[in-house]
């Protein structure tokens, strides 16, 4: 297995997070560890992996673990456009101070 990059503390504490609350979830619904593990066609080891926020899963799993749950539905909005407040406001700098109408050509130039 080739080694992990360091992560930065933050990403590291909120893969945790993920893991733990996962785990709660799973908890929640009374799903036992194989029979979470199968539903997700993942191995119980790999469910542990999740379940402690291992940044060593792929997301793909972390995706199926949360489909298994119910909860994959705002795995999309991740990165969307709408919560992306830094995007947001570097867009809104680069707005132009005026907008000007287009030049209209006769007809028959070119």
């Amino acid at each position: 297995m080739r080694p992990i990059s360091p992560l930065p503390i933050p990403v590291k504490k909120a893969l945790k997070k993920l893991g733990d609350d996962i785990h709660d979830a799973r908890r929640r619904r009374r799903i036992t560890m194989a029979l979470m593990a199968e539903r997700a066609s993942i191995s119980r080891t790999t469910l542990t992996k999740v379940e402690k926020g291992e940044a060593s899963v792929a997301l793909g799993i972390y995706a199926s673990v949360l489909f298994v749950l119910g909860m994959n539905e705002r795995l999309s909005d991740l990165a969307d456009v709408r919560f992306d407040e830094t995007g947001l406001m570097l867009d809104e700098e680069n707005l132009p101070d005026r907008i000007r109408q287009p030049v209209k050509k006769p007809r028959g130039s070119r």
